[in-house]
């Protein structure tokens, strides 16, 4: 029995968010529906321009672990965070919502705590304005080896693959993680990132357990516009491949076994995390013994319920709407 159910190491990035209209993102300079990573100059003027916001612990991983603490499951996240009031705040946020964090914040940094500033316009569309600061310099030092080795399933951030000590924290998470019988596995996290490490990506999808990606990742990946012919070579390299398609059908392959879940279409209010929950619900079910359907089912089922308002963290209670869907 493992101490943990899901772990995730990642970008330890609080959100903050508020509402703007197109005029605004133009006259600040904001692309609209994109991730940009700004230098802390940027990150400044952006955070005074907000006016109104909510802060809320994010990062891509982080906020899939915290989707599955709602859930009920064990988990814990590694991320790294400086001794500054954004630090401290995400720390207590994120042990509150019932997620361990093992790492205390580092004091007497150079760098502060991470940030991402995140404008939701009208149509949902969010534009995140990201700061990574300390967050993005996670090593294997900062890898806890009783954390790992009692987890039943790590979950890892392909933005971290950026700096080579990122690369080296993965190394020695999922090296700890499958020691014990545990699977590790990766989100591709964006078409830009896949671009910037393609060949580290071929390889961890041939040797991991598992990855998710949607359908711009995959297709990059494999430097083809033929999706199928992308998902059947993944599918061919890996044990388990998940591919999401926005508002279209979620595609889940383990060997001869393959899963094709609908998706309802639904207008959202904020589309900010619906990739981070769908990962939730699919963790769930890996790691509660589901079959590849019902994991996609209760993945679809958590992203519809983020995209339902503010945030990338669920609001309602996502164990009893899978009790609502037949789902558990």
């Amino acid at each position: 029995m493992t101490k943990y159910d899901v772990i995730g190491i990642g970008n330890a990035v609080m959100d903050v968010i508020t509402q703007c209209d197109d005029a605004f993102l133009s006259r600040t300079g904001i692309e609209k529906g994109i991730m940009q990573l700004v230098e802390q100059e940027r990150s400044d003027f952006l955070f005074n321009e907000m006016g109104e916001s909510r802060r809320i612990p994010g990062g891509s991983v982080a906020n899939t672990v915290a989707g599955v603490a709602n859930m009920g499951l064990k988990t814990a996240f590694i991320g790294k965070v400086a001794d500054d009031e954004v630090g401290t705040s995400y720390i207590s946020q994120t042990v509150a919502s019932g997620t361990d964090m093992p790492n205390a914040a580092v004091s007497g940094g150079a760098l502060p705590s991470s940030r991402s500033m995140i404008f939701v316009s009208p149509d949902g569309e969010r534009s995140m304005n990201t700061y990574l600061g300390i967050s993005s310099e996670v090593g294997p030092e900062d890898v806890p080896e009783a954390v790992c080795a009692e987890a039943q399933i790590l979950f890892l951030e392909g933005y971290l693959y950026d700096k080579d000590k990122g690369k080296a924290a993965f190394t020695t998470a999922a090296r700890l993680t499958r020691a014990t019988g545990g699977l590790a596995g990766i989100a591709l996290s964006d078409p830009f990132c896949v671009d910037r490490h393609r060949g580290d990506f071929r390889k961890l999808v041939r040797e991991l357990d598992y990855v998710i990606g949607n359908e711009h990742e995959w297709k990059s990946l494999y430097e083809t516009d033929d999706l199928g012919a992308a998902l059947e070579q993944a599918a061919s390299e890996s044990g388990l491949i998940v591919c999401t398609r926005s508002s279209q059908d979620v595609v889940l392959v383990r060997g001869d076994e393959e899963a094709v879940v609908p998706v309802k279409r639904v207008t959202p209010v904020d589309a900010t995390g619906a990739g981070d929950l769908f990962a939730a619900g699919f963790l769930y079910g890996l790691a509660t013994g589901a079959d590849l359907a019902v994991s996609g089912r209760m993945g679809v089922v958590a992203a519809a319920e983020v995209i339902s308002h503010y945030g990338a963290r669920p609001e309602a209670d996502l164990g009893a709407l899978f009790k609502a869907e037949g789902l558990i």
